[in-house]
């Protein structure tokens, strides 16, 4: 379990494919998840993220300008940063003050972040999903791109419904239904 799978069939190519993981494998991408967590917490701490993200907030003065700055700033820390975890936390964090005082639910925010930086990861060969990709595939990640039509379609569309106001939810939009329990589960 520590060291990963090893089969043995017989057949070399479908050991080789079979034969491996481990949690001794894992420790790298663990190690990844939490320098990047420490990266954006010491980036917020400092206030770098309130410098570099006011002039941008400032341009921004509709939800779908908001949610195409976010969906750029995410696609820019995949690029720079070239790895995925970063370029969701980060960006997330950024965004989450501007996205409350619009009162726009967290729904809104996640589901931007999500169908912009973790689809995008793919299509950047030097970032570390569109490396394991590639190296997982056998075929370059420019190769597959044109391909990969959600993860080019989907920041897009995320644009466009925001531009466009829908599933744009605001924290009036929903009210959580009271749950009513039967009399004799219910506390006196």
């Amino acid at each position: 379990m520590s060291n990963g799978y090893v089969s043995v069939t017989g057949d070399p190519s479908i050991d080789a494919l079979l034969s491996r993981g481990g949690m001794g494998n894992m420790l790298t991408t663990i190690w990844l998840i939490m320098t990047a967590l420490a990266f954006g917490g010491v980036v917020e701490k400092a206030g770098i993220l309130d410098r570099i993200i006011g002039p941008i907030l400032h341009a921004a003065k509709t939800t779908g300008a908001l949610v195409l700055s976010l969906v750029s700033t995410a696609i820019a820390t995949n690029i720079l940063a070239a790895d995925q975890y970063i370029a969701i936390v980060i960006p997330g964090r950024m965004y989450r003050k501007s996205f409350r005082q619009r009162r726009l639910r967290p729904e809104v925010l996640s589901r931007a972040v999500g169908d912009s930086a973790t689809v995008t990861s793919a299509l950047i060969p030097w970032n570390s999903c569109g490396a394991y990709m590639a190296a997982t595939l056998g075929v370059p990640t420019l190769a597959f791109a044109g391909f990969a039509f959600f993860n080019i379609v989907s920041p897009l569309l995320t644009i466009l419904f925001a531009v466009m106001g829908w599933r744009m939810l605001t924290m009036t939009d929903h009210k959580p239904e009271r749950i009513v329990l039967p009399d004799d589960e219910q506390e006196a």
